[in-house]
């Protein structure tokens, strides 16, 4: 295959998004308006996003964009935290990725889709997202996470498994082995690894195209450590659950998933190298 595809993560905080893109086999280049000492992608900017892609965004293969999603989530609704003004970028983010016409994903949590109420009350239908999401059960991963992503191009979500996990923090008995509805005998032993395709062993449009259906696969819906850990007890774990080790706590509580990126990504590189057909 050709040199590795180049992918501009815009709003990339420490970069979650940005390792699931590098397993997908991309070279991903971050940009975010803060400093971030521990971002892991291959090379930083630190900059305004939008000021960036506008310079730049010609330059890259595809895009990905993960705008702030505090104005968006339903925790806007928390007593304490009503009235607080947050950016709302997901329209302006979506309307200059548009007019660039590169390949793009765009990512932000559930409260932002197209039919939300909330967008609705507060007059910001234009920013809601008519896109596919994921969730980290449906990987066999202990924990939620639903997010959206929306696209300039066709992928496919794995099946969303019902919700059966005990998310309460202080109800882990069942972590190392408790009974868990639709798992006989606990989780204690079964393997929860994502199946992920080695990149370096693609040689072939056939082989992409083969791992990009794998990427569809999740796993036996096994658990492990970090389930029924919220933000203030037991990070760590939940950070272990999601496969970040790189990051701090605050950094973590905003952070997306590799293994989602990696699902959305192996498929856009089978896209990108079909348009190369």
């Amino acid at each position: 295959m050709t040199a590795a595809p180049r992918l501009l993560d815009l709003y990339c905080g420490a970069g979650g998004s940005s390792r699931g893109f590098q397993m997908a086999g991309f070279t991903v280049v971050g940009v975010d308006i803060k400093p971030q000492p521990r971002y892991v992608g291959d090379e930083f900017h630190q900059a305004d996003a939008l000021e960036y892609l506008a310079a730049h965004g010609s330059e890259y293969d595809a895009i990905a964009a993960s705008p702030p999603c505090q104005g968006y989530s339903i925790m806007h609704n928390l007593p304490w935290l009503r009235g607080r003004e947050y950016p709302l970028l997901i329209l302006p983010t979506l309307e200059m990725l548009e007019g660039l016409g590169k390949p793009y994903v765009l990512e932000n949590v559930m409260g932002a889709r197209h039919d939300a109420k909330g967008l609705a009350k507060r007059g910001l239908e234009t920013h809601g997202l008519k896109a596919g999401w994921l969730c980290g059960w449906s990987f066999g991963r202990p924990f939620y996470r639903h997010r959206l992503f929306a696209t300039n191009w066709l992928w496919l979500a794995p099946g969303h498994r019902k919700h059966t996990l005990n998310l309460h923090p202080r109800k882990e008995r069942w972590v190392y082995g408790g009974h868990v509805k639709g798992l006989p005998g606990g989780a204690a032993g079964l393997d929860v690894r994502p199946r992920i395709v080695e990149v370096a062993t693609i040689k072939t449009r056939t082989e992409l195209k083969k791992a990009s259906l794998a990427a569809l696969q999740h796993g036996n819906g096994a658990q492990t450590a970090g389930v029924g850990v919220g933000h203030a007890k037991g990070w760590r774990l939940a950070a272990e659950a999601m496969g970040i080790d790189w990051m701090k706590r605050g950094e973590l509580t905003q952070a997306i998933p590799p293994i989602f990126a990696y699902h959305v990504g192996i498929q856009l590189r089978a896209y990108l190298e079909g348009r190369h057909d």
